[in-house]
Parts: structure tokens; sequence; C-alpha cells
């Protein structure tokens, strides 16, 4: 009844009870590991992470992105307005081609025209090629006003250049009748041409008729010849 027996040793875990009371052993490890990690972590940062600004820095950043905000506006304006102008010249451009057009069709229905008056012009009396197949004169304060059409016949229009000299017959302030000479003017034409001017007339004289002569570069041949009174 008393015999002999063998007494089990008691072997404390790590998850038993345990007659010393201390820190956990896992909870050592746990602290550890965040300790580790939250130095790490700063190394990195510090290390390797962005660089934390000042306040110098900080104001500066801030006034740059201020700045660029300014410069986004500003060329937002311009371009704006350089839009604006664009449409605006496009319109003017299409205002101008429809002007140009409207010209254009004044142009071909003179052209029409002129070929038209080419054509009816009365001849020359004399049936000179060039010649003279209309004119007018007027005469105020002293001044010749002028128009002269000289024109060549169809058939025989080339190239023709040369000088026009007018002479006035008239009379004087003191009653003297005269010849003048005036300011002779050049001349070149093909089919035709149409001479418009004025010419100084002498102080005191007043013309009553003009003869008109064309000659050549040249010659002293008169080319074409016609006289014709001054109204009054």
């Amino acid at each position: 009844m008393f015999g002999s027996s063998k007494r089990n040793a008691f072997r404390p875990t790590a998850y038993g009870p345990s007659r010393r009371r201390g820190i956990p052993r896992w909870l050592v490890l746990m602290l550890t590991g965040i300790v580790l990690g939250a130095g790490g972590l700063l190394f990195l940062q510090k290390s390797y992470g962005p660089t934390r600004l000042t306040v110098e820095q900080s104001e500066q950043l801030h006034y740059d992105l201020n700045s660029a905000n300014i410069d986004k506006q500003r060329l937002q304006a311009q371009l704006n307005q350089h839009a604006k102008d664009l449409k605006a010249a496009h319109a003017r451009i299409e205002e101008q081609e429809a002007e140009l057009q409207r010209r254009q069709a004044e142009i071909d229905r003179l052209a029409t025209d002129v070929a038209l008056f080419v054509e009816t012009a009365p001849d020359d009396p004399r049936g000179t090629s060039p010649g003279i197949r209309a004119v007018s004169f007027n005469f105020e304060n002293g001044k010749l006003d002028y128009h002269i059409l000289v024109m060549q016949d169809a058939e025989k229009a080339k190239p023709f250049s040369g000088e026009v000299s007018l002479i006035a017959a008239g009379r004087y302030s003191n009653g003297r009748n005269g010849n003048v000479e005036l300011e002779p003017f050049p001349i070149s034409l093909e089919r035709y041409t149409h001479m418009q001017g004025t010419l100084e007339v002498p102080e005191g004289f007043t013309p009553r008729e003009v003869t008109i002569q064309i000659r050549a570069d040249g010659s002293e041949r008169v080319s074409a010849m016609r006289v014709i009174r001054v109204p009054r």
C-alpha cells in the first residue's frame, strides 16, 4: 500500500502558470519588432524620402505657384484675344473677297463697255492710224483741261510711242491775237489710250481753238492732227 512511487517533476511551459511573474516573451518580441520597424521607417524617410521644406522654401513655393497661376491666366487671356482677332480677320477676309468679286464683276462689265465703245468710236476725220477719235477741252482760271482719245485701227494696231504737242490760237487781254505752244507730253498706246491732264496757259491769254499734233519718237512727221475749238 505504501510502496515506492515516482513523483512527476513539474516543468513550467511558456504559456502555463509559473511561479515567477514577469513580462511574457512574446510581448517583448512584439515590442522589439515595433521599435525596430519604427526606427527603420524613420531612417528610410530621412535618408531616401522627400526633404522637408523650411518656412522660407514653403513661402517661395507658394509664391511660385501663385506666379504660375497668374501667368496661366495671362496666357489664357492672350489666347482668347488672339482667337477673337483671328475670327475678326477671317470676317474681314470674307468681306474683302465679296468686295473683290463685286469689283471684278464691275471691271468685266466696264471692259465689255469699253470694247463696245472702241468698236463704235467715230473715226478720225483725216483717217490716220493712230487717229484722234475724241477731244474735250475746258478753259478756266488760266488753265486748260484736256481729254484726248487716241486709237489705232484694229488691223494696224502695234506698239506706238511718241509726243503730243498742243498749239493754242487765241487772244490776249490787250486784244492782240496770237498762238501759244503749250507744254508737250508723251503718248504710248497699242489699240487705244485716253489722255487727261491740265496745262498752264500764259497769263492774259484766252485760247479759242487748239491744234493737236502727234509725232512718233525720232520723227518730225505728223502722225495725227486735229483742230478743236475751246468752248467759252
